[in-house]
């Protein structure tokens, strides 16, 4: 066996353990509140994030029944803005097109939070920094010390670094295991997954 896949494994397990179920409540909850407001739901991330951004809309609009986009499913828009306006803006920008409001989310999935002074994802930070000035929620799933997005989301779960080895595959991992169990709290789901519903018959 080898003792990577071993070590890997028990990281996982170690995650679960320490993971703040509070955190994951608290959006479960501004969730439950948006849902019934009829706002909307948007997420942001880049990289590996970006693609789980992809996969959330879906299951938040089809399971959950709420209205969700994410800018990353875009490309042409995506690529004119960094082209045309640069990197830094393209989210904070594609959130004023959308006309961002008090009654919306904002669901940042990121490693780590965004971070001006290191240069990194700024524009997830400047993105944040659209929704303060808009009055609009921020929640999100990172790691490390959760960057400007802790710093500045009304809920924010945090995945625990185990290794430093493995920060990034973790991060990205785990932001799919709480998304995937939010969209299926009882308080969230409106319709049952494909096979759990075809197992009921």
């Amino acid at each position: 066996m080898s003792k990577y896949i071993n070590q890997y494994l028990l990281e996982v397990e170690e995650i679960a353990k320490k993971i703040d179920k509070i955190e994951i409540n608290k959006v479960v909850e501004r969730l439950v509140k948006l849902k019934k407001e009829k706002g909307r739901l948007f997420f942001l991330g880049v990289g590996g994030s970006a693609g789980n951004c992809s996969h959330a809309v879906n299951d938040f609009r089809k399971i959950a029944q709420i209205e969700s986009y994410t800018p990353v499913d875009n490309v042409s828009e995506l690529t004119a803005r960094t082209n045309d306006e640069g990197w830094e803006t393209i989210f904070s920008n594609w959130l004023e097109i959308s006309n961002l409001n008090s009654k919306d989310v904002v669901f940042i999935f990121s490693v780590g939070g965004g971070n001006t002074e290191k240069n990194v994802s700024v524009n997830i930070v400047k993105a944040i920094d659209y929704c303060l000035k808009t009055k609009s929620d921020v929640v999100g799933i990172v790691s490390r010390d959760g960057g400007h997005t802790a710093q500045n989301a009304i809920a924010c779960v945090k995945i625990p670094v185990i290794s430093n080895n493995t920060i990034t595959p973790h991060a990205e991992a785990w932001q799919a295991v709480i998304w995937h169990l939010i969209v299926t709290d009882p308080r969230i789901i409106s319709y049952s997954n494909k096979w759990e519903s075809i197992e009921k018959k």
